[in-house]
């Protein structure tokens, strides 16, 4: 395993925290879903609730602990739920919506690096101030270079592909704005990809991202970057292993469940 061993027992604990914590803590939803219950049985959609609730815990923060702590591990700066403080003056928003639109309508090709300076240019100096986008997902700095992150869920629908690709214009206006010679680059991540062994086939937008510089890295390409080595089947090693070690404590909460749905008419 080329994790570093700290890394890797940071990541466990971190897994087994939060699984412990949602073993001993969640109780099934007491809403009444007569229909739900009576055609899959009250125990198991007991079960697929939680199931759904650690699928929630996963997307609001393990993914951005995880990166976290694999960049620090790799020696570079990380936080989760960045501050992103800056303000984009009218002539710069105007020229973020219209790269946006020309992407949106197959107008121009998507190029990231050329995006970013045209931003470059035009913005102005800016007050330090939050904005409705200021809030990063990741944020984490390799040598000069800032990269921003937003993590967001494996099957992004088409308003959403187009909403997160306006944020990724607007961040580097926010951070030029206070600083016009950094060095700023902004992703999207995707955690895994559902579609594998195939490659990533949620390109409906491709013209609106640069997946050729990285725009966008869905999985093992996003974790490789984070942690600056090929260390994806590692990491899955480390899940596993922490599944394997909690496998009883999760039986015996599935047994509850079993429990609970057995006198339900």
């Amino acid at each position: 395993m080329s994790l570093p061993s700290k890394t890797v027992s940071e990541i466990a604990e971190l897994l087994i925290t939060t699984a412990r914590e949602k073993l001993r803590n969640y109780k099934p939803e007491t809403n009444h879903m007569p229909f739900h219950h009576r055609l899959l049985g009250k125990d198991r959609y007991a079960m697929f609730s939680f199931i759904h609730s650690m699928n929630t815990t996963f997307g609001m923060s393990i993914w951005e602990q995880v990166a976290v702590i694999l960049a620090k591990g790799a020696g570079n700066y990380a936080e989760r739920q960045y501050k992103m403080l800056g303000e984009i003056d009218d002539e710069t928003e105007e020229l973020i919506r219209d790269i946006h639109y020309k992407l949106r309508k197959g107008e121009a090709a998507a190029n990231k690096i050329y995006e970013i300076e045209q931003i470059r240019k035009k913005i102005s100096r800016g007050e330090a101030k939050e904005d409705p986008d200021s809030t990063v997902d990741l944020f984490m700095k390799i040598g000069d270079e800032e990269n921003y992150f937003d993590i967001t869920s494996a099957k992004p629908n088409m308003k959403e592909f187009v909403a997160l690709k306006l944020k990724l214009l607007r961040w580097p206006g926010l951070r030029l704005s206070q600083d016009e010679n950094i060095k700023v680059y902004t992703r999207l991540a995707i955690p895994y990809n559902p579609y594998h062994p195939e490659p990533y086939e949620r390109w409906t937008l491709k013209g609106l991202y640069d997946l050729e510089n990285g725009e966008i890295l869905v999985g093992e390409e996003f974790w490789n970057f984070v942690a600056c080595d090929d260390i994806y089947e590692d990491l899955l090693e480390v899940f596993q292993e922490v599944g394997e070690t909690l496998r009883d404590e999760t039986d015996k909460k599935f047994v509850e469940f079993r429990m609970s749905g057995e006198h339900y008419p």
